[in-house]
């Protein structure tokens, strides 16, 4: 069984979360917590948020219990861009292209590779 929890539009370039959730895939779901609780970045609290999220789902939705799950998948993609414009000399711009991401985390019980 799988327990899917996605956030949306998060104000971060995925980049920049990628690394974590590398880090974070195929570890416990306890471990996964303490890793995104000690590390500095801002990734980790909103890859935080949203394991915390799907733990919740798990215990609410289907009843499992939290310590048999492990962190099957941790995806960063892209989201939408803000688009905005920057002055510049002699009456010209520039663009500035703020990212966002979507965060999707999978759990799955530690029997289960597939």
């Amino acid at each position: 069984m799988e327990i899917i929890a996605i956030t949306r539009n998060v104000r971060l370039s995925a980049m920049k979360g990628r690394p974590l959730a590398r880090k974070v895939q195929g570890l416990p779901v306890a471990e996964a917590l303490k890793v995104t609780q000690f590390s500095p970045k801002k990734a980790a609290f909103h890859l935080g948020k949203t394991l915390k999220s799907a733990i919740a789902n798990a215990r609410h939705n289907h009843n499992v219990d939290v310590d048999g799950l492990r962190v099957k998948l941790a995806v960063f993609d892209e989201g939408t861009h803000l688009r905005r414009h920057w002055a510049r000399a002699r009456g010209s711009a520039s663009p500035i292209k703020r990212r966002y991401c979507h965060i999707k985390v999978v759990l799955a019980e530690d029997g289960q590779d597939s």
